[in-house]
């Protein structure tokens, strides 16, 4: 504040007083989900509180689908199978960008047999492997573990970015 005025120093910043968040187009918000490869998902337990975890997932924005691999235990997979309305929050590039993707969700059938159609899916969710022995040994870990697919078919995007100018020095 100046000393003789009530009215704040130039250089202060003010709550409200900073640049407004800009609404990001669809193709912005498709872009920052293919950038990114962690999100936090979320959906309500049954006490109707909810639920945050970290996923690993894979974006295909022509289909407009979410795909995350679980283990079937999971409380996310109970849950999503009784329940299936779910949300990932995806950081932006900076603290002051973001995209959500809301949508229904669907669990896959558990992966039983190396190879079958749940593994398949799972192994089109890595980068690929150039060993065929190592693929085969992926497909036998995830039925070892008792993977599953979720997929969010998204049905709506939002997300902002806080265009901040760079600061001057």
């Amino acid at each position: 504040m100046n000393a003789n005025t009530e009215e704040p120093a130039k250089d202060e910043q003010q709550p409200g007083a900073g640049p407004a968040p800009r609404v990001l187009t669809d193709d912005e918000l498709s872009r920052l989900l293919s950038d990114q490869q962690f999100g936090v998902l979320s959906f309500v337990r049954r006490s109707g509180h909810p639920h945050l975890s970290t996923v690993l997932y894979d974006w295909h924005p022509v289909e407009r689908v979410l795909r995350i691999s679980a283990t079937a235990n999971r409380l996310k997979v109970r849950r999503l199978r009784n329940a299936p309305r779910a949300a990932l929050h995806v950081h932006g590039p900076d603290v002051f960008s973001f995209a959500v993707a809301e949508g229904d969700a669907e669990v896959s059938e558990e992966t039983t047999v190396p190879g079958d159609a749940t593994g398949r899916e799972l192994l089109a969710m890595t980068p690929g492997f150039e060993d065929k022995e190592e693929e085969a040994a992926f497909l036998e870990q995830v039925v070892a573990d008792r993977r599953v697919v979720i997929r969010i078919r998204v049905s709506r995007l939002y997300g902002t970015s806080l265009d901040v100018p760079a600061a001057q020095s």
